[in-house]
């Protein structure tokens, strides 16, 4: 059977693929490794390919218990499922990312964002989390460096196959899209990003326009497009015309220039509101391939400057995106440690992306103190990386004592952590 990734860049063909329905046959599952876990598919990284057992968790997919805020969810969940669940309870997660096609435990595990200054990555918000070891044994994590090593675990630890989640009051969103002069932006843009719960904005290379969105927390009540009005802002103008913006782009790259102004000039502002989840994610019908890099928040306009410069220089149709975390403690996040901005660079499926990809990475990484998105492409190893991450020993030290035989490892595993 044939494994890929939404994109296509990632395959392989395992031994065997299971579908465990339960905690027991997950413990079977691993006593023949070695053993790797596949969500949605939705990251860019090598962290699924295996030669090995390939295990996909859909069907654990329910909520186990809720004590107020606190609730206890099977790693398998959607997290479109995940936040309907919420809602129907009165509760919601605080943040969220631009899609939610994600398992819950993919999410978690790769260091999965939004966007807002006050608020840090996905997995801060996990409590405990339930492990299944390579012996089959069970282990709840929820203190100390097995905690925060298990919040971004890169699935090296176990089999996630449940969390506890702190959530909040289920809330609704302002959401406001605004097309304004990028110098204007970059030049007040920590100033915006403070001045809204969640802010960020997208800009094309040979574009002088910031394509700007802004969520913000309000008591009015659901209005917006209507089903056909949305239909026609979020799938024909956001993804159908993007395609073909995109595929003329790959036919005549000489004209990228011109179609990048054009797309830019097309953007039309654009407000709703609705429950955080509705408003946070949109479709994604475009396939491409993405880098995405944490620097240090304050030096995110020098960032998307010097980056756009570089992405100039190549045939790259697609937008920059920046958004925005407040830093946490998990020991292998991006966001270690630093209030960061993730700067986000993609490429049309199809189009060359290593070389853009390789300079921008270069760039980040020397000047910037860049630290990849683990969903992401790179092309940097443990020895490169090491160095990026306080609690990189720390982590190795948690891995080795659940995982001593590295049975939860790939080939992406070896490359990134040893």
């Amino acid at each position: 059977m044939q494994w890929r990734n939404w994109s296509g860049s990632q395959r392989c063909a395992p031994a065997r693929v299971l579908e465990p329905r339960t905690r027991a046959e997950v413990a079977a599952a691993v006593a023949e490794g070695p053993v790797r876990v596949a969500g949605a598919g939705h990251s860019f990284s090598g962290g699924v390919p295996t030669d090995g057992t390939l295990l996909r968790l859909d069907a654990l997919d329910r909520v186990l218990a809720v004590d107020g805020e606190r609730v206890r969810v099977e790693a398998g969940i959607r997290l479109h499922g995940l936040s309907s669940e919420l809602l129907a309870r009165g509760l919601a997660m605080p943040n969220l990312g631009d899609i939610d096609v994600q398992s819950l435990a993919g999410a978690l595990a790769t260091g999965t964002h939004g966007t807002g200054v006050r608020l840090p990555i996905l997995s801060a918000q996990v409590e405990s989390v339930e492990l299944v070891l390579a012996d089959g044994s069970e282990r709840v994590l929820d203190s100390g460096d097995e905690l925060l090593a298990a919040r971004v675990s890169l699935g090296a630890l176990g089999v996630v196959v449940a969390v506890t989640l702190r959530c909040v009051p289920a809330f609704r969103l302002l959401g406001v899209d605004a097309p304004l002069p990028l110098d204007d932006v970059l030049a007040t843009l920590q100033e915006r990003a403070e001045a809204h719960d969640h802010f960020e904005f997208w800009t094309f290379p040979h574009s002088d326009i910031a394509l700007t969105r802004t969520n913000d927390r309000t008591g009015e009540p659901p209005r917006g497009p209507g089903r056909v009005r949305a239909y026609v802002g979020d799938i024909l103008l956001d993804n159908y015309a993007l395609y073909v913006v995109s595929r003329a782009a790959r036919a005549f790259p000489r004209a990228i220039p011109r179609l990048n102004r054009f797309a830019s000039g097309a953007a039309s502002s654009r407000e709703r509101v609705d429950w955080s989840h509705a408003v946070f994610a949109s479709p994604r019908l475009v396939r491409f391939e993405e880098m995405e890099y944490s620097i240090p928040r304050e030096r995110a306009a020098e960032a998307v400057d010097a980056v756009k410069t570089i992405l100039e220089r190549h045939p790259v149709s697609f937008p920059i995106e920046l958004r925005f975390v407040r830093g946490d403690d998990a020991l292998l996040s991006p966001a270690h440690g630093r209030d960061s901005a993730y700067l986000a660079i993609h490429l049309f499926e199809g189009m060359p992306y290593e070389a853009p990809f390789r300079e921008v990475e270069a760039l980040l990484s020397s000047e910037f103190e860049g630290r990849p998105h683990w969903g992401k492409r790179s092309f940097l190893g443990a020895a490169e990386l090491a160095g990026r991450y306080p609690g990189w020993d720390a982590f190795q030290r948690v891995r080795h004592e659940l995982d001593p035989e590295g049975r939860f490892a790939n080939a992406w595993i070896a490359h990134v952590l040893g």
